[in-house]
């Protein structure tokens, strides 16, 4: 005979009334994402608050609601895409202490933005760069891969500990021909290299980034302009690895020179290649592990952190690979 679930109200109150409602966000927003995330009630009344549900649900969305009131203690300023990573991270690993994770911040880019990582995983990427020259980011879209690393190429760059900054894309044909676009091979593959420039211009002025290109100081090339060349003290991004053949990871991976740091990034359920052709990120997972000085970090949808809907059709592709005897 199944058991009847215990059935719980915790009640908790916040000393500061006006944090309170910042925790409980517009018309309560925040305190409705907390309801759904854990199945739980919540009624407030003033700066008390009760939470009903089953007893782990319950204790779960209580410690959610201490922690991010915690942040708000601490100076940060709570969206609500925040209370969403916030009951995923808690959801994941109860123990684990938010302010971790949101008070880790990346750079602050003359102003513009603070960046912090929004998940477990994404503080563990962050700190394998910090402590690694090589470091490998493996995972879905929209999970932060390419944004974290680039961020961090920037903070490196802005405290003198590189001299340059490299960002590195293969140029492979996703079915389009290279051939049939106008203009010489540089003007050729530079919408694939569109999204490099976006997360550059996302961080720092216009003027400012187009300033450091034109010095050399920031340099987007295709994978290709990569041969032969030594990087001496550099921050150098290969995005989209999935789509290097094992040649050319090898031919990059052995780009790095003193004083130097790479990342690579990229998703392996996305490849481009022909068919014959084996995926050089996923030959270096397999052939790399254990080597001191790489680091590999593995991202899930959990890691999303785009527009929810994102994080469901990463669901449902996962679910049709894994039907047909796929996995990752």
């Amino acid at each position: 005979m199944a058991r009847t679930p215990e059935v719980i109200t915790l009640q908790r109150t916040f000393e500061d009334n006006a944090l309170a409602r910042w925790l409980y966000g517009e018309k309560g927003a925040h305190l409705k994402t907390i309801e759904r995330a854990f199945n739980v009630h919540i009624q407030v009344r003033g700066n008390e608050m009760h939470i009903t549900g089953e007893r782990l649900d319950t204790e779960l969305a209580d410690r959610t609601c201490e922690q991010l009131y915690g942040l708000l203690k601490a100076g940060y300023t709570l969206y609500p895409s925040d209370v969403e990573y916030a009951t995923r991270i808690i959801s994941q690993n109860p123990l684990i202490n938010l302010k971790d994770i949101f008070l880790e911040t990346v750079f602050v880019s003359s102003g513009r933005k603070v960046i912090t990582p929004k998940t477990l995983n994404q503080k563990i990427y962050i700190d394998a760069i910090r402590n690694h020259d090589i470091v490998f980011g493996v995972g879905p879209a929209g999970t932060g891969k390419t944004y974290l690393a680039m961020a961090m190429a920037i903070s490196y760059f802005m405290r003198g500990e590189i001299q340059r900054i490299i960002l590195v894309r293969p140029a492979v044909e996703a079915g389009e021909k290279l051939g049939f676009l106008p203009g010489d091979m540089v003007e050729k593959v530079n919408p694939y290299l569109r999204p490099l420039y976006d997360a550059l211009y996302d961080m720092l002025p216009y003027d400012k980034a187009s300033r450091l290109i034109q010095k050399g100081a920031i340099e987007v090339a295709p994978l290709a302009f990569m041969r032969g060349r030594t990087l001496n003290e550099a921050f150098i991004i290969l995005d989209e690895a999935q789509n290097t053949t094992s040649e050319q990871m090898k031919m990059f991976l052995t780009r790095l020179g003193f004083s130097s740091r790479a990342v690579i990034t990229g998703d392996i359920t996305q490849i481009d290649l022909p068919d014959a052709r084996k995926s050089g990120l996923i030959e270096a997972v397999e052939l790399l592990q254990g080597i001191e000085g790489i680091a590999f970090v593995f991202f899930d949808k959990q890691d999303v952190v785009r527009h929810p809907l994102v994080q469901r059709i990463i669901e449902a592709y996962d679910n049709k690979a894994r039907k047909k005897g796929f996995t990752q």
